[in-house]
């Protein structure tokens, strides 16, 4: 007996399978009966049909990833498709003990053994937030900018953003899912994700990022270091979020953030996305205003851009601050200088061909 939410989870085993490795007894069941504490009746809520046996019993705890692949059928005649992840370009992956919105695919997979393929029919009490998740899952497969936000009041006004889903949460009904599950890890197996971490682990992950980024732009591999310096970016300043701004552990923060930003301007600078550069830099400089190399990098930022004023202004910062670096300067002086020569020449060519 399994107590869930004042109802006790009563499971009639058809096949029972020993881990050896664990001494430990499952039982697979066909059916899955909630007792109303209540009523004191046996009301069927999750009938589960098991399509293919699993080939392993694994242990469940909070923390554990399950990775499974997932169609949602509506019980109705036509037996209606909603979702299949194969078609969505990867399986599902769920955290158990994670408060996730949908609290009965977390019951079912923990009732099924790895690579088991099973199919459960759910009352329509059970997955009233179906609709939801569902539009997160699909909504993550779309560019940031077509995603719609869904509060209580654009539900009501405008609809989830799907006809089938505004059908579903219109009309509830008993769903079917088919799970088949691929993968079973446990907390201490795989990599966490920054949200899973305490902050001791992700001040941890930003080093090992850090290290991951430099060695990527080591071996010339730009898209990989600025997919670490971006992500550690990302973690620091998750962390700083929590402290107030100024205070000795902000700017400690702060100051862990200021070499990532400055290695991820070097990368944008030899894509020549200029703009990304004077960006990054920019930001450093609220940190650290006497950062040397951040007004070099926003002056090359700047000169690539075309902006010749501001390019000088930032490096006669950089002599200034730093006066070994003079003859740098010059020789970026110099070819500012031959650059916005070639740009006031083509200026005129192209003034001449108006007339």
């Amino acid at each position: 007996l399994r107590c869930v939410r004042a109802r006790v989870c009563v499971s009639i085993p058809s096949v029972r399978k020993i881990d050896s490795k664990h001494d430990t007894i499952r039982c697979h069941c066909l059916h899955l009966r909630w007792l109303s504490a209540a009523m004191g009746e046996c009301v069927p809520k999750i009938v589960k049909n098991i399509l293919h046996a699993g080939t392993k019993v694994v242990p469940f705890r909070d923390g554990t990833k399950v990775k499974f692949h997932y169609q949602t059928h509506k019980c109705d005649a036509a037996h209606t498709l909603i979702d299949d992840s194969r078609t969505q370009g990867k399986p599902m992956e769920l955290v158990l003990g994670k408060k996730f919105k949908l609290d009965v695919w977390e019951s079912i997979v923990q009732d099924m053994a790895l690579h088991e393929v099973a199919r459960f029919r759910c009352d329509k009490s059970l997955v009233v937030q179906y609709p939801f998740v569902s539009k997160t899952i699909r909504d993550a497969q779309k560019p940031r900018e077509e995603r719609k936000h869904c509060c209580g009041m654009t539900v009501q006004n405008e609809g989830i953003g799907y006809r089938d889903l505004d059908e579903l949460f219109a009309n509830p009904q008993d769903l079917e899912f088919t799970i088949e599950i691929l993968s079973v890890e446990s907390p201490e197996e795989y990599e966490k994700e920054s949200w899973q971490l305490s902050d001791d682990e992700k001040l941890q992950r930003v080093g090992k990022l850090r290290q991951q980024g430099n060695a990527a732009y080591q071996a010339h591999d730009l898209a990989t270091a600025l997919e670490a310096y971006s992500y550690a970016t990302g973690i620091i300043e998750q962390l700083m979020l929590k402290e107030k701004p100024d205070e000795p552990e902000w700017v400690e923060l702060a100051q862990m953030k200021i070499p990532l930003l400055l290695n991820y301007s070097q990368c944008k600078l030899l894509e020549k996305d200029y703009y990304a550069v004077i960006e990054h830099c920019t930001e450093v400089l609220k940190y650290d205003k006497d950062c040397v190399k951040a007004y070099f990098r926003r002056g090359k930022g700047h000169a690539g851009a075309w902006n010749f004023d501001r390019a000088r202004a930032d490096f006669q910062r950089v002599a200034e601050l730093d006066p070994a670096l003079q003859p740098l300067v010059s020789k970026e002086l110099v070819k500012l200088q031959e650059q916005q020569r070639l740009r006031d020449v083509e200026d005129k060519l192209k003034y001449q061909k108006l007339f």
